[in-house]
């Protein structure tokens, strides 16, 4: 039986799409490229934002068209498929066949062969507080980078999201399955790993905290980079920035989540920490590692967000100066607390001045911090050959996370090379090929 697998949303999807591969395969179902010829689609889902969730409603009558002629089951999997349970087995409009949740990937294949058995629409959604997939290794695409997922779940049930709903509670991989997979990883060729949770800083498995399991990845020969997202303001442990300062391996790019600039606005979001809090994290960042990239996340027009309490972010933006950010309009979630606790008061139109006026502050910050790396010469691993403007060109990135165009480059794919930086834009910095 023949699969094709869309993934929506993020690093984590992507990484469950693997594992899902694994899964299907070990059944003897084949994983096709594009879903002409497939007898299943799966859409693996995320939840996070309301135009994820249209997005996934749309491709469905999408793919309905196209195939009109092709006799294939289409299956929601992912967060959706826990959080729209109802809407998805229910709208007969939709054509759905089954859902499955991001903690049921075993049964998969069960639900898929019913499906073909019955015309009942199949799920299994249900949330376990133990599973991390640890013994199953994921099917990766070709790349430069692979990414590790050490944790699943969240438990910090702030009030904006899903993801405590539609991913369950927080429970971490074993130390020595992380570094197993690693291991492989590094002998499959991969010199750059991503170590996943939707708070790493959380991670913690018999005593063993995220600093430790840094530590005991960066020692697998043949990893040159490791990167990790992402971890929460409100627990940064000091031995965690100790690691990234220190350890050579470990890329010096934190990606550190703001989402509101006033301490009020952060209360209702059960953040945790307040203004002042997470400016004197970020100094204490910069104290001990002055040369790392700092991105982060914001929501605007979070309910009652006064004009004044939103000036707290955009204070907040200029005395960080991110090196880049993720700016989105706040949108209601189904079940979260604050679509019960309060009203989405804030105007469209306020919200989408808002989101343009960070927009246009971030990119005068950015262009100043790419502009910046004009004259240095920075290590870059080669990810991609060829860019929209031109095939000869190459891309790859530096250790900070930054996106370098080589024209002209004559390097190969998973190569290090180090590029002399002769500009920059707000999104890009440009360079030559040079020998150190």
């Amino acid at each position: 039986m023949k699969v094709y697998i869309e993934t929506y949303g993020c690093q984590m999807n992507e990484y469950d799409s693997e594992i899902v591969r694994s899964v299907l395969q070990q059944q003897e179902f084949e994983v096709i490229a594009t879903p002409q010829g497939a007898d299943v689609i799966l859409l693996n889902t995320c939840s996070v934002r309301d135009n994820a969730n249209r997005k996934v409603f749309g491709r469905v009558h999408t793919l309905r068209h196209l195939l009109r002629k092709q006799p294939v089951k289409i299956g929601i999997i992912g967060c959706m498929a826990t959080d729209f349970k109802k809407e998805l087995l229910d709208d007969d409009h939709l054509t759905v066949d089954f859902i499955v949740g991001p903690d049921s990937y075993r049964n998969l294949a069960a639900i898929i062969r019913e499906s073909f058995e019955n015309d009942r629409k199949g799920f299994d959604v249900t949330l376990s507080k133990t599973e991390t997939y640890e013994d199953i290794y994921p099917i990766r695409n070709s790349g430069v980078n692979a990414w590790i997922a050490v944790m699943r779940g969240c438990n910090n049930f702030c009030s904006f999201c899903v993801v405590p709903y539609t991913r369950g509670r927080e429970r971490s991989r074993s130390p020595e399955s992380v570094i197993q997979e690693a291991r492989q990883l590094a002998q499959e060729g991969f010199s750059q790993v991503t170590l996943l949770g939707q708070n790493v800083n959380s991670y913690n498995y018999n005593g063993s905290d995220f600093a430790y399991l840094l530590n005991k990845v960066s020692e697998i020969d043949g990893l040159r980079r490791i990167r990790f997202t992402s971890p929460h303001p409100k627990d940064f442990p000091e031995s965690l920035l100790d690691v990234v300062a220190d350890n050579l391996k470990i890329c010096k790019h934190i990606h550190l989540p703001l989402q509101a600039g006033n301490s009020r606005v952060l209360d209702l979001m059960r953040r945790t920490y307040t203004h002042e809090e997470y400016l004197r994290l970020v100094d204490k960042i910069r104290a001990t590692c002055p040369e790392v990239a700092l991105t982060t996340d914001i929501i605007v027009g979070f309910p009652t967000e006064t004009d004044d309490e939103f000036e707290d972010t955009v204070k907040v933006m200029k005395y960080v100066q991110y090196d880049s950010a993720f700016i989105f309009k706040y949108s209601e979630r189904n079940g979260t607390l604050a679509q019960k606790k309060y009203a989405d008061d804030v105007p469209e139109e306020v919200k989408t001045e808002r989101i343009m006026h960070l927009n246009d502050l971030q990119k005068r910050h950015s262009l100043k911090k790419n502009r910046a790396h004009i004259g240095q010469t920075l290590e870059v691993l080669i990810e991609q050959q060829g860019t929209k403007k031109s095939p000869d060109d190459v891309q790859g990135r530096t250790d900070g996370n930054k996106l370098v165009i080589i024209p002209g480059g004559s390097c190969q794919v998973g190569q290090y090379v180090n590029v002399l930086i002769t500009d920059a834009t707000a999104h890009v910095l440009k360079g030559q090929i040079v020998e150190k």
